[in-house]
């Protein structure tokens, strides 16, 4: 069995909170992400390898006499390698050079955990997040939304409780959409007994299904998360907009109520060139839009 000594590890932020200009050897194991082709001036193809941890992404250049070429050009997204590397620069960038790579044995990936060391999931703990979720579906006191959003999760809630908020930008790790949601109903919570004229149940609903549309729009597939086919035709606005209405057609939701709670849904990204299917224009999609848009903007910058 391959041993490695993880005292001599580094991770990404590790890596790159060194010196800029400086030239040091370091060690890590990190998740292979992305493999792209690109061709050099030359003319001769090199790839691009993106690399990642828990603390962050790396990105090293193998052009085609290099160390690491083979393997990587023969290798695909999910395994998890042990590098050597350099640090250099290019640019005024980091462009490690790599020494030496070794892929890890799946057996050894699973006995020594190595997986929660690599992906970056939410600070939270993920029974917490799922158990605000249960409890924000039960504040809604109208039994036919109530049953309309508990259908929904129970369609694709598993793949809710995993799925990213988004593949970069916000939220971005694994429990990160059930955060963001848990994020914004817990503001409504607080927020909504000072706006009268939102309707509670509406807006709750509304929170609770906005983004549900990513449980389709993402797929992870060896580790890696990205969008599916139907998530680049349709995106998780579409997408989330026929979840909510296959339910609540089921549960025989008032006509009024769903197509209010279709509205939030559809314009809750706020603006058209956002993603928007719609200008938000009623006081639940506005109420949603905003505290959406302010969790999201708080994730960027955490």
């Amino acid at each position: 069995m391959i041993q490695i000594d993880t005292a001599n590890l580094s991770t990404i932020a590790e890596v790159k909170s060194l010196e800029a200009g400086t030239s040091t050897l370091f060690q890590s194991v990190l998740l292979l992400e992305k493999i792209t082709t690109r061709t050099a001036r030359n003319g001769s193809d090199y790839l691009v390898v993106d690399l990642a941890d828990r603390t962050g992404k790396l990105s090293i250049n193998c052009f085609s006499n290099s160390v690491g070429f083979d393997y990587f050009k023969a290798s695909s997204p999910g395994h998890v390698v042990h590098i050597e590397a350099q640090t250099d620069y290019y640019q005024g960038k980091l462009s490690p050079r790599l020494l030496a790579v070794m892929q890890l044995p799946e057996e050894l990936v699973e006995q020594e955990r190595w997986l929660p060391r690599l992906i970056e999931s939410a600070p939270e703990d993920a029974s917490s997040l799922w158990a605000d979720i249960e409890r924000f579906i039960q504040k809604i006191e109208n039994p036919r939304l109530r049953a309309t959003v508990q259908e929904v999760f129970n369609d694709v809630g598993e793949s809710f409780k995993t799925t990213p908020g988004a593949i970069s930008i916000h939220h971005a790790y694994h429990h990160g959409l059930m955060e963001h949601t848990v994020h914004i109903a817990r503001a409504a919570e607080v927020l909504l007994p000072l706006y009268p004229e939102v309707h509670a149940d509406l807006a709750l609903a509304g929170i609770l299904l906005h983004d549900m549309g990513k449980t389709i729009e993402y797929t992870t597939e060896n580790r890696v998360t990205q969008k599916s086919r139907i998530g680049i035709l349709q995106g998780h606005v579409v997408l989330g907009y026929r979840l909510a209405r296959k339910a609540a057609i089921q549960h025989k939701l008032e006509e009024d109520l769903l197509e209010r709670l279709e509205h939030i849904i559809l314009s809750h990204q706020g603006e058209l060139e956002w993603g928007a299917a719609a200008m938000a224009a009623t006081p639940e999609a506005i109420f949603v839009s905003l505290v959406d848009n302010l969790d999201a903007k708080m994730g960027i910058v955490q």
